[in-house]
């Protein structure tokens, strides 16, 4: 898939969100609910005319902003290494937030159905996908797992992403399943510890073991406190 043809797709889906919101204007309350908790309650509203376009917005500034990164990365550290990559995470993520958006508005105009499920489920599906694209990200400053160690070694960078990936998945896959199956917030949070944390240690550990750290740099003018004064004083 071309850069263009992507970006028509993207454009897409933010339209399409768009016309979600203005198709169920009519059938939504004056408050629309705009934020869950982890228990799957309403906890945010925002009133019309922007609770209905406020995810379609979202997606908006979303779209921008990931055309904008790539432009502004700084040399040796952009996004054509993994160019394709890039895109279909684009694609995705925005995907995502039309879910979210769809979700949002048949919430609003009162459809049951379990917005706690839903979300962790959804969110388990964007984990996966991901996952499965993590290990072809070359170094930058924007996507992927960035700790010191990973941008200071293309090696690291390199084994982090390929575990990073798989734990993506694994988690994303539980986090999938449990949320179909209601099992509470305890899923998404236990997924996002094995999905940042364990990554984060490990691109320490392994940095540590590759390439050392250098010792202490001495006091400038080379002579620690303890040394008495000079001799030819």
């Amino acid at each position: 898939m071309t850069t263009s043809r992507t970006n028509l797709v993207s454009l897409g889906l933010v339209l399409l969100a768009a016309a979600l919101a203005a198709g169920l204007y009519g059938r939504l309350p004056e408050a629309v609910p705009t934020h869950w908790n982890l228990q799957g309650q309403a906890d945010g509203f925002t009133p019309k005319p922007w609770g209905p376009f406020l995810m379609p917005l979202m997606m908006a500034g979303t779209l921008v902003l990931l055309q904008v990164l790539p432009r502004i990365s700084p040399r040796g550290f952009g996004v054509e290494g993994f160019r394709r990559s890039y895109e279909l995470v684009q694609l995705a993520v925005l995907a995502f937030l039309l879910l979210v958006t769809a979700l949002t508005l048949l919430a609003g105009v009162g459809v049951p159905f379990s917005m706690e499920r839903a979300l962790l489920a959804a969110t388990g599906l964007l984990f996966v996908v991901l996952g499965n694209f993590m290990g072809k990200f070359t170094r930058n400053f924007f996507v992927g797992i960035r700790t010191p160690w990973t941008l200071a070694s293309g090696e690291v960078w390199l084994r982090t992403h390929r575990l990073g990936g798989k734990l993506f998945v694994l988690a994303g896959a539980f986090q999938f399943l449990a949320g179909l199956a209601g099992g509470g917030p305890v899923p998404l949070v236990a997924s996002l510890v094995v999905a940042a944390l364990i990554p984060a240690a490990y691109s320490y550990v392994l940095y540590r073991r590759l390439e050392g750290f250098p010792d202490a740099h001495p006091r400038e003018g080379g002579r620690g406190d303890d040394q008495g004064p000079d001799a030819s004083a």
